[in-house]
């Protein structure tokens, strides 16, 4: 490089470390609003026949005290519920893992600590306490254990009451049709002012009712009220133990031995015709806690016997009836069983069982259902079906197919006798397996409950520095800028001069 260049790069060099110092004070002192981080929630659904476990996700600056929640994943346990595990010691804990786990990396590392985790367990802990407490209090201490031993905000591990099951799901629905908030057009979440609609389950175990009402609620243990987004909402609620599709159909078998006697062939008029299967009296019927009322004072748990479909709508149906009881009734008005119900009132959704009833109904019949008496059609019609004609229809296995007649009638008593829905009030029903694309069910309304305990997070502000410290530093920029102008300048004239001279 000439010595004439060399005269001129220490000015240039602080000329450009000036320019570039105060670009990055501009930059860091403007004050850049960063978008808040999501907050996340792990609600692990202990159902009485599988576990799942589902994560969710919301702002962290929240609507009227309620996270906006998301489903952001969601997680199937291979093996069975945690109730199965009585007896098995460390069973039910080792079944999490694979979902707990998955959960370590779906989750950003640096929301572990602040990400709530809870168990709810439902109706098959709930039969499982009525048999067994010390057994389920251990099952329930061990998953807890478990739970503990991840880096999350550990919450809860709670059996649910039946109430807080159903109202649950209550929220679920209507968080989903957007009955609550809606994101409006102006950009911003809005309450859009429409009714809310009811919910109806139907698990393994246990099957719920949960709705908004007016009218007076002359049982408390029915009445709830929920706060959701700044509104309060008066809850009619019902769980019926016993009344889930898996447990009514052995409370069938249970009820039809008895009335037939034990022996080698149990005539079974929901089975399809000319369809057999053989089945243990204890493991298949009588050691549920649901069927101890059916047991036969002295039987060998051990012996098979053998179940014969006769594909009779009209006995299966009267069969069915018989499992409810409607004549006793303390209350002004009673659904079944002497439980108090309001009159039913809006709209409703039934899912999970309800919704794979009616869908095998609506297949095999291809009937539209939008009554009592169009429903009950399509019931003689799939109970009159041989077990080969179902499959031919629909393609899948035998064990799905052979309960549909018998499930089928127990969802029509339990609609139209139990909760009374008539020709006016059934259309109103609509049997769904998802809302918003996302799957029904209680754990979704459990999650936006718990949001509410969480705390909402302000939006920071990108500084490293005090105002102060940085009104230094851009001073000393500047002076740094000038005085390399300066000194550019006399060199630029003394490079003139010497020109001049020459």
């Amino acid at each position: 490089m000439s010595p004439r260049l060399l005269r001129f790069l220490p000015p240039v060099l602080l000329l450009i470390l000036a320019l570039v110092g105060i670009l990055l004070v501009a930059l860091r002192s403007k004050e850049l609003k960063s978008p808040p981080e999501y907050s996340y929630g792990i609600v692990v659904d202990a159902g009485s026949s599988h576990t799942a476990m589902y994560i969710y996700k919301w702002p962290a600056d929240k609507l009227n005290g309620t996270g906006v929640v998301t489903q952001h994943s969601e997680c199937h346990v291979p093996d069975k519920g945690i109730s199965s595990y009585a007896g098995n010691r460390g069973g039910a804990a080792n079944s999490l893992k694979i979902c707990l786990d998955e959960a370590l990396v779906k989750i950003p590392e640096s929301r572990h600590r602040q990400t709530p985790l809870c168990l709810g367990a439902t109706a098959g802990m709930r039969l499982l306490r009525d048999v067994n407490a010390t057994e389920s209090q251990r099952i329930m201490k061990e998953v807890e254990i478990k739970l503990r031993s991840y880096p999350f905000l550990f919450k809860e591990a709670v059996i649910l009451s039946g109430q807080r099951e159903g109202a649950y799901g209550w929220v679920s629905v209507n968080y989903l049709l957007e009955n609550f908030i809606k994101y409006g057009f102006v950009g911003r979440w809005l309450n859009p002012g429409r009714e809310t609609i009811g919910a109806l389950d139907l698990g393994g175990a246990s099957t719920q009712i949960t709705f908004e009402t007016s009218e007076k609620v002359e049982s408390e243990i029915n009445l709830m009220e929920l706060n959701l987004y700044g509104q309060t909402y008066r809850l009619y609620t019902q769980s019926f133990l016993c009344y889930g599709q898996n447990q009514f159909l052995m409370k069938l078998l249970a009820h039809l031995i008895k009335t037939q006697g034990v022996k080698s062939n149990i005539l079974h008029p929901c089975y399809p015709r000319l369809f057999n299967t053989t089945i243990k009296l204890g493991a298949d019927v009588f050691d549920s806690p649901c069927t101890k009322n059916f047991r036969p004072a002295k039987f060998d748990p051990w012996t098979s016997v053998t179940m014969v479909g006769t594909g009779d709508y009209e006995n299966c149906s009267a069969s069915v009836k018989e499992l409810f009881s409607f004549e006793k009734c303390p209350y002004s008005k009673c659904s079944f069983d002497g439980v108090f119900q309001p009159n039913v009132t809006g709209s409703f959704m039934a899912f999970a069982a309800y919704y794979f009833t009616h869908s095998y109904l609506t297949r095999l019949t291809n009937v539209t259902i939008k009554s009592p008496n169009g429903m009950a059609k399509a019931i003689r019609l799939v109970c009159n079906l041989s077990l080969s004609e179902m499959r031919e229809k629909t393609k899948e296995d035998k064990k799905h197919l052979k309960n549909v007649c018998a499930v089928a009638n127990f969802v029509y008593v339990l609609l139209i006798n139990g909760y009374q829905f008539d020709e006016k009030s059934f259309p109103s029903i609509t049997f769904q397996k998802k809302a918003g694309g996302t799957s029904v069910g209680w754990a979704l309304g459990y999650m936006l409950n718990l949001s509410y305990q969480v705390p909402a997070e302000k939006l920071g502000l990108m500084k490293t520095l005090p105002p102060g410290n940085w009104a230094g530093i851009l001073f000393l920029f500047i002076a740094i800028l000038l005085f390399a102008l300066a000194n550019l300048l006399v060199v630029l004239r003394n490079a003139r001069t010497r020109q001049d001279v020459v």
